[in-house]
């Protein structure tokens, strides 16, 4: 979650033995467990590890989805906050005596995108049923038809019993269309994988197709090419005053921003905010490693590299600048591991097989962690969700976060967020946007299941090319 930073800154499982780790509080429990969860399993081969991982994450939106609406929850636990600010900012020493709280009821739109992506995937691996799951995501598809949307386009944060958005801040109380994305990127990946001629899988299909065409991408541009906004609101307008520039996380924005059958953005928008923008071309090299976009310095956070690509495949990807998209993913995260292993300030821990710095839960608060923001915290998502670019290194590092942390930071939903050796803490919480890609990107270095189905979205293929792209899937 650094986007919310940058805003202001620029089978096989069944019979094993059970665990016991850090219980979730218990009004967060879920009602009735469908999926079984597993402790330390030893001497197994990596298949079965990555299938133990992928399935036990996925939990988090299987038992802990949220029982009225179906969608993600942001996370496992409560936090004090007014708006969700005061507990990030938290993490700067900046006091937080808030008397409101972000807990069960607030749910992620990318958040849900992400579970939608790991719904595919538990389908396709026989975890739960085609016929359960779908009825799961009409649930979904049901509930966000009536929730709150803003010319189609979603907030971050929703209440999953009333749909009422649940303001991320003051002026942010409307429209995220980076959120809306993710959010979309989900449900066209599952529109083509449930194309069954059956009325469940063709009214699922139907929703989907409503709301894709509500969605108001363009209304984003107040009406010309020269910015795409981030954010909109019914009761503040433009205020937030917040382009989507480059290079980040938001890559997917525009791509299915310029998909639109309805409302695309255009390649001159493209252009003028995003590729124009002070912070898309690196060109230096760290490490002896390339980095070709991004503005900071040995790469920002690892989430630049995973949230897009959940969805669009890099290997094959360039663009009409000369960027060679399987480059940067897999050189950011090269740049990324080779800082944990030199460590600098010396943390307890980081290492050859302990590495991954990118958004989420730190010792204090909540931290967009990069090598230019490092605080000690190794966030488990950052590696294991860099599978498909640095597969010998994720896996090295997976077996260490399991069989040697374990103890401390394996539990019912998969790995916690993020733990800290130099400050001996380990966090007990799970965030829907860091668990979601750990299930999809192992998924998409096993199979390329979830690559397969988005990149072979017809409005996608029209989308990438419209933009410059081209990929292998054209």
């Amino acid at each position: 979650m650094f986007r919310f930073l940058s805003l202001l800154l620029l089978g096989v499982l069944s019979g094993l033995p059970s665990f016991a780790q850090h219980p979730v509080k218990e009004k967060l429990q879920p009602s009735k467990a469908t999926i079984a969860p597993v402790g330390i399993v030893k001497n197994i081969p990596d298949s079965v590890l990555l299938d133990i991982v992928q399935r036990q994450t996925f939990r988090y939106f299987w038992d802990f989805g949220h029982p009225v609406s179906g969608l993600a929850r942001e996370r496992d636990n409560t936090v004090r906050a007014q708006y969700y600010w005061d507990y990030i900012n938290e993490a700067d020493d900046v006091p937080n005596f808030s008397k409101g709280t972000f807990g069960p009821e607030a749910c992620a739109i990318g958040g849900s995108g992400f579970g939608i992506m790991a719904t595919v995937v538990a389908v396709n691996r026989g975890w739960i049923g085609r016929d359960t799951a779908l009825k799961r995501l009409v649930k979904i598809v049901d509930f966000l038809a009536k929730a709150d949307c803003y010319h189609g386009i979603y907030p971050h944060f929703m209440n999953g019993v009333t749909g009422k958005t649940i303001p991320f801040g003051r002026l942010d109380d409307g429209a995220d269309i980076v959120e809306t994305s993710y959010l979309f990127m989900g449900l066209l990946t599952a529109r083509e994988y449930f194309n069954k001629d059956v009325p469940l899988e063709k009214y699922f299909r139907n929703r989907v197709a409503e709301m894709w065409r509500d969605a108001d991408w363009n209304w984003h541009s107040k009406g010309d090419n020269k910015a795409l906004y981030w954010h909109w609101s019914p009761r503040n307008d433009f205020d937030m005053n917040f382009p989507v520039f480059g290079y980040d996380e938001a890559l997917i924005t525009y791509i299915v921003a310029a998909s639109s059958e309805t409302h695309p953005i255009s390649k001159e928008l493209y252009e003028n905010s995003w590729v124009k923008s002070g912070g898309w071309k690196n060109g230096k090299s760290y490490y002896g490693i390339k980095l070709p976009l991004g503005n900071y310095e040995k790469g920002g956070p690892l989430f630049f590299e995973q949230y897009t690509y959940m969805g669009i495949d890099p290997n094959g990807l360039k663009d009409d600048h000369g960027i060679n998209y399987a480059e940067q993913v897999k050189n950011h995260t090269l740049i990324n591991r080779a800082y944990c292993i030199e460590n600098p300030k010396k943390f307890k821990g980081y290492g050859a097989n302990c590495w991954g710095l990118t958004a989420g839960d730190s010792w204090k608060g909540y931290v967009a962690h990069c090598p230019e923001d490092d605080r000690g915290v190794i966030q488990p998502t950052a590696a294991l969700s860099s599978f498909p670019y640095t597969p010998e290194y994720s896996m090295q590092a997976l077996k260490h976060f399991y069989y040697d942390l374990g103890g401390k930071i394996w539990g019912p939903y998969g790995f916690a967020d993020g733990f800290s050796e130099t400050h001996n803490w380990y966090a007990k919480t799970h965030l829907a946007i860091d668990q979601g890609p750990i299930v999809v990107m192992i998924e998409n270095y096993r199979t390329g299941l979830i690559w397969k189905l988005f990149m072979n979205c017809p409005e996608i293929k029209k989308g990438l090319k419209d933009l410059g792209f081209e990929s292998r899937y054209n």
